[in-house]
């Protein structure tokens, strides 16, 4: 595939990301030069620059690497977190199905998708033992 192809295939990587998220789809790039994981979707790699990046699904399963307790007035604490999924990308969310100050480092998460009738779906994470 000649580089602009390639470029012409990723000129719209946010797009390509939302459409992924509504077929209920997690996706990421992985370059075809260095082969660094890329999230979130951009046009070239951010570890060597290179516009060879192709989308690929994600598992959806990783690791929560921190974790934040947000209070909220008039309602409980929800969890802000960073996850570390399997194929080696991080990307925020939060972590449902636990108290949010109980999430701990290290924890194992599956990610599941929630919707609503106003909004894009959205990527939350449940711990793997609750699934």
């Amino acid at each position: 595939m000649s580089d602009v192809e390639i470029l012409d295939q990723n000129l719209r990587p946010h797009q390509t990301y939302l459409d992924g998220l509504a077929a209920g789809t997690l996706l990421y790039q992985r370059c075809g030069t260095c082969g660094a994981a890329v999230f979130y979707p951009r046009v070239a790699c951010n570890v060597c620059g290179s516009v060879d990046l192709a989308f690929q699904p994600s598992a959806g399963e990783g690791t929560v690497y921190s974790n934040t307790a947000v209070a909220s007035a008039g309602g409980p604490a929800y969890s802000v977190c960073i996850v570390e999924l399997d194929e080696g990308f991080r990307m925020m969310s939060s972590v449902v199905g636990l108290p949010a100050e109980d999430v701990p480092i290290g924890l194992r998460v599956v990610g599941q998708f929630e919707t609503s009738d106003d909004a894009a779906p959205r990527l939350v994470f449940a711990p793997r033992e609750a699934i």
